[in-house]
């Protein structure tokens, strides 16, 4: 699963896609008009649909085609009790030292040198380590007391540990059975940076497979063969993806594994996903807290057991940034150069374009009819501005799969004009099948 012959990372990338997001409305920066907040995004139009097909095809593979696997969506705001029980409040940290020269704050794990600053080179400048904790603290309700604290979570999975006992008495589900959930996070990073990959308010994919204790080995290389091959099947490169085991001074305190699948970003190759053996830990925490028993009763062996948990963790945002780097391509084409995005079809923002051929209304009335036909099945782009040449750069640039040309003959032949994003070639189908015809070709 791991890469031995990967091509070196292209910094150049990072500003190119930078640049391609806000001009094509993937991301704005948010707050813009007031200067901007420091490491907040806000998904524009196009960045909208890219992010809502990453998680609607994760949503697709871990839950709608499996019978093993439900879902569930937790409350963002919860109470001290459960991060207290989860660990996060004590150990949910990161070592932070100061610049005394320069006044900068760095995070001393992500230093390639921990005695010399990166943002004025001196050494022997850092004062030691302190933690700081990552959670956001709030009050929920009018009162500022002890009480009325609250915290916005800093992931989904612990919403999935406190229902499990919810999940198996109100379900017909038993071991091995998941438990999925798609929802924002939210992390006070202190060094948040590269863009949307490092966030504060973020969206994360997550599923808590609770299992057996004696198949947890044999589901933790179950769930890391399948996590590595989803990215393949929705079009991630296999030179620039990697499944990468934790060293055994990496792993978290719970975890008797864990393993990353990593893209290879225009820094080096990065985390897009984690998949950890939890063991039992997150169960008979909340047990021992709550006093609640979060346990499986086996009738058929007559006994109890906590199960394990095998958890694959990704990052949405993440995700959708890897597949528009992925995509990304430069070509030329008659002298010209062609930006294009090579989406996979599940994951391009718009299926298809319709492009009249002229702003004349024999044209555009129909044209417009087409579009909202199509509309019923597909996320459909519609589009009458500039030279039909511009407006396939454009549709290139988005990662549109197919651009639907109506013209003049279109009125004589009741046939339209389908160019395909990446061949360029061109194919007339005849209006009444155009549906179908984008149904067998997306698949």
């Amino acid at each position: 699963m791991s890469q031995d012959s990967s091509p070196a990372p292209n910094p150049e990338l990072f500003d190119t896609i930078v640049n391609l997001t806000k001009r094509r409305g993937f991301v704005y920066p948010s707050a813009e008009i007031y200067g901007g907040f420091r490491s907040t995004y806000d998904y524009g139009p196009i960045g909208v649909l890219l992010l809502r097909n990453v998680k609607d095809a994760w949503w697709r593979s871990m839950v709608q085609e499996r019978g093993d696997v439900v879902g569930l969506d937790a409350s963002i705001l919860s109470p001290p009790a459960v991060w207290e029980a989860s660990g996060h409040l004590a150990n949910f940290t990161d070592p932070l030292v100061d610049c005394t020269n320069c006044n900068t704050r760095w995070r001393l794990d992500k230093l390639e040198d921990p005695e010399q600053c990166p943002g004025c080179g001196k050494r022997g400048t850092f004062t030691e380590p302190r933690q700081f904790n990552l959670m956001f603290k709030t009050q929920a309700g009018p009162v500022e007391d002890a009480s009325a604290v609250a915290y916005l979570r800093p992931e989904t999975a612990q919403g999935m540990f406190i229902n499990f006992k919810n999940v198996i008495d109100t379900t017909r589900v038993r071991p091995p059975f998941g438990i999925a959930q798609i929802g924002k996070s939210f992390r006070n990073e202190i060094t948040p940076g590269q863009f949307v990959f490092r966030t504060r308010e973020f969206e994360q994919m997550e599923m808590e497979y609770f299992v057996p204790p004696a198949d947890a080995q044999r589901w933790y290389e179950y769930w890391c063969n399948e996590r590595y091959q989803w990215y393949l099947d929705h079009g991630m490169p296999a030179d620039r993806l990697r499944v990468r085991a934790h060293d055994a001074d990496e792993l978290s305190h719970y975890s008797s594994g864990t393993s990353d699948v990593e893209f290879l970003f225009p820094w080096g190759w990065d985390e897009l996903e984690g998949i950890a053996n939890r063991g039992d830990y997150d169960l008979t925490q909340h047990a021992a807290h709550s006093g609640e028993k979060l346990e499986w009763y086996d009738q058929a062996a007559n006994e109890r057991w906590v199960p394990h948990v095998i958890e694959p963790a990704a990052g949405a945002t993440r995700t959708a940034m890897a597949f528009l780097m992925a995509a990304y391509d430069e070509e030329e084409v008659r002298g010209e150069k062609r930006v294009v995005l090579r989406f996979h079809p599940r994951i391009a923002p718009y299926k298809a374009a319709v492009l009249p051929l002229s702003k004349k209304p024999e044209l555009t009335g129909p044209a417009g009819e087409l579009a909202a036909s199509l509309r019923r099945s597909f996320m459909c782009d519609y589009d009458e501005t500039q030279s039909i040449g511009r407006r396939y750069r454009r549709q290139d640039e988005l990662g549109t799969p197919f651009c639907i040309t109506y013209d003049f003959d279109t009125l004589e032949d009741r046939a339209v004009t389908v160019r395909d994003r990446d061949s360029m070639d061109q194919e007339r189908v005849a209006l009444a099948e155009v549906e179908a015809y984008l149904a067998e070709k997306l698949g």
